[in-house]
Formats: structure tokens, sequence, C-alpha cells
């Protein structure tokens, strides 16, 4: 396999995502955003706990 066939089957492979707008049904942006933050939010938490000295 060269380079060139390789490259050739990673953009048909990428074309054919294209179609079916790469995001999952069950993925809702607003409940992973807000996972995150409130993630974010324990681990500054949890590092200002740790940090005392300041």
């Amino acid at each position: 396999m060269s380079i060139h066939s390789a490259a050739a089957q990673l953009v048909t492979l990428a074309a054919e995502g294209e179609e079916h707008g790469g995001n999952h049904e069950s993925l809702n942006p607003l409940v992973t955003g807000g996972s995150a933050f409130i993630i974010l939010l324990l681990l500054l938490w949890v590092t200002t706990l740790f940090n005392r000295d300041r």
C-alpha cells in the first residue's frame, strides 16, 4: 500500500462521515457543556482546597 492510496482511502472515509453530520443523537450540547463546567468548578475547588498557604 502506497502513501497515495492510503491518503485516497482516508479522504473517502472522511467524505462518508460528512453525510451523517458527525454528531450522535444522544449527545445534548447543553448537558455536555454543563457537565464540563461543573467538573471544572469541582477541580478548581479541590485545587484551592489543597492550596491554603496563599
